[in-house]
């Protein structure tokens, strides 16, 4: 739960760091025969450059220096940018904040260069900041304050007004003691815990509420649903934990996460609703969570629709296409079990209802549901 909302903010600095570094480690790692299994990211989120290098020379062993490893890297890094895909609800935040006249600044350890390179690939992002700061514009970067009392003097503003969002442990530090509100998005999973000093901590950028800091709400909710661009995923229904059925009274067509490492990545755990295709059987509303499942602890992020439709029998190995066309919450940790099934049937009614909005429903009649010869990187 937030904490009360203590001040009122008039403007917004982010930092909004993505992904693009785990996909570059991956591959330059193989080359040296390790592989990147993502567990380090935590050490080098928020991080300056050379000290990300630095703390993955050590933790791989490998037999290079830091900079060497970095002037390795860097033209890996650069040749990636225009790949980068903006964190979830990122360009929503923005086009938002931007149209109630909100003024934002973006600060981060990156070199101003990179920061500059990045955003010039998302069309109009450079507009929506006021400031930019560079991590080679300031004595110290995060967790040092000095890049955001930077941010808040070149936005004329002082700093008690400013709302930092981060995804960063650094970021939350340089946040709190440049004396603003912190607000934090954390890029690992499982870590939220170790968030405690911001004065709130949310799954993603969707579950951001302005009003909370006195900044305009969002108005795009409908009926309890945020609807998003429509994704679409696909495989043979496998046997998942046993519980839905067994444990809940809520029997899942559970997908194998295995081959959608990158969709997975890009849209966050939370429960989500759309329309369900099986070849031999027809299309139906579904609701379904994607994520470690707070309650049960998964190991892995996985992938659990519900058809909301009594079927008489089990479909195992059966090809199940999935639009998604709207998100409802963030996962949440239950304190029981019946909580967690009361919860689970209410997303369902709100589902079930939101699906038969026009909105919503033409999306029933896509191709992709019935069709076992699409191909899914025509939807990607």
């Amino acid at each position: 739960m937030a904490k009360p909302l203590k001040k009122l903010v008039s403007c917004v600095i982010l930092d909004l760091d993505d992904g693009v570094v785990s996909e570059v480690l991956k591959g330059f790692l193989a080359k040296y025969g390790k592989q990147w299994d993502g567990r380090e990211a935590q050490r080098i989120v928020g991080k300056t450059p050379l000290e990300a290098a630095a703390a993955v020379v050590e933790e791989y062993g490998l037999p290079c220096g830091k900079e060497e490893f970095l002037a390795e890297l860097h033209p890996v890094f650069y040749a990636q940018l225009c790949n980068i895909k903006p964190l979830p609800g990122a360009s929503r935040l923005l086009k938002h904040l931007s149209g109630h006249g909100v003024p934002m600044a973006l600060a981060s350890n990156s070199p101003r260069g990179s920061i500059e390179s990045k955003i010039s690939y998302h069309q109009g992002w450079k507009d929506y900041f006021s400031a930019i700061v560079g991590g080679d514009e300031v004595t110290a970067g995060k967790p040092s304050p000095e890049i955001f009392l930077e941010a808040a003097k070149r936005l004329n503003r002082e700093p008690s007004s400013c709302l930092v969002i981060e995804d960063s442990m650094p970021g939350v530090t340089a946040g709190k003691a440049a004396g603003m509100e912190v607000v934090a998005v954390p890029s690992v999973p499982k870590q939220a815990h170790l968030y405690t000093s911001a004065d709130e901590v949310i799954n993603s950028l969707l579950d951001l509420q302005p009003e909370k800091w006195g900044l305009p709400p969002f108005q795009d909710w409908i009926e309890g649903t945020l609807p998003t661009e429509p994704w679409y995923i696909s495989g043979p229904v496998i046997k998942g934990f046993g519980r839905g059925s067994k444990v809940l009274g809520i029997p899942t067509a559970n997908l194998s996460p295995k081959g959608h490492s990158s969709l997975l990545s890009e849209h966050p755990s939370g429960v989500y609703f759309g329309w369900a295709g099986l070849s031999t059987r027809g299309v139906y509303k579904m609701v379904m969570s994607i994520g470690w499942n707070p309650y049960f602890n998964n190991a892995e992020k996985t992938i659990e629709p519900w058809l909301l439709h009594e079927f008489t029998e089990d479909f195992y190995g059966e090809e199940l296409r999935l639009v998604i066309v709207g998100y409802l919450r963030p996962e949440v940790n239950f304190p029981s079990l019946e909580s967690l099934i009361a919860k689970i049937h209410e997303d369902k009614r709100i589902a079930e209802r939101a699906l038969d909005l026009p909105l919503y429903s033409k999306h029933k009649d896509d191709p992709y549901l019935s069709s076992s010869l699409h191909s899914e990187s025509n939807h990607s």
